[in-house]
């Protein structure tokens, strides 16, 4: 099995059909896409770009587009604005909370024409809590690891964190963030 399968197997089964799913919508819209693991999670590289990434965390899943502010659809970016949201789709739990299929291919492709285009704005501001800030300020390494990575994921590794409601659950996901970053 490739790292890609393994993620996927080892997902929470309620996701596994929706990231099936989407890796599948991806592979029609581009066959000769490349899939790799990076930051803990699928990202989908075509031309040397990542063109969206997919995650599954303990009761959704999240799917993103790094180019979402340069994007037609600027639902993408108010999506992944929003306190509540993961990703660019919201928080997703079942199929039907996906966009059609022919909407996330159009992103898809959406996607692809801006490679080699940079943004110049920041896509997401995101505050980092200070359970997280505290384990950075210790490993450097680890920091700077994070601080590479593009706003919205970022912004999902701490929405990992921030909603666990026990302080103890955080701090065990804040540990876990830590040691998928040192895996980098």
């Amino acid at each position: 099995m490739n790292p890609i399968d393994n993620y996927i197997h080892s997902a929470p089964e309620f996701s596994q059909e929706i990231l099936l799913h989407f890796r599948q919508l991806v592979h029609r819209t581009i066959p000769d896409i490349e899939e790799k693991i990076k930051w803990g999670f699928p990202h989908f590289i075509y031309k040397k770009e990542v063109i969206c990434s997919m995650a599954a965390f303990s009761k959704h899943c999240a799917f993103s587009f790094p180019k979402a502010a340069l994007m037609k659809d600027k639902m993408l970016l108010e999506k992944a604005k929003t306190e509540e949201s993961m990703g660019h789709f919201g928080k997703i739990k079942t199929l039907q909370d996906l966009p059609s299929d022919s909407k996330i291919k159009a992103y898809i492709k959406d996607s692809v024409s801006l490679i080699g285009k940079k943004s110049q704005e920041k896509i997401i501001s995101v505050a980092i809590p200070k359970i997280l800030k505290n384990l950075l300020e210790e490993n450097k390494k680890a920091e700077a690891c994070f601080l590479k990575m593009s706003p919205s994921h970022q912004k999902e590794y701490i929405n990992y964190i921030t909603e666990a409601k026990k302080e103890e659950t955080q701090m065990r996901r804040a540990e876990k963030v830590m040691e998928m970053l040192l895996r980098k």
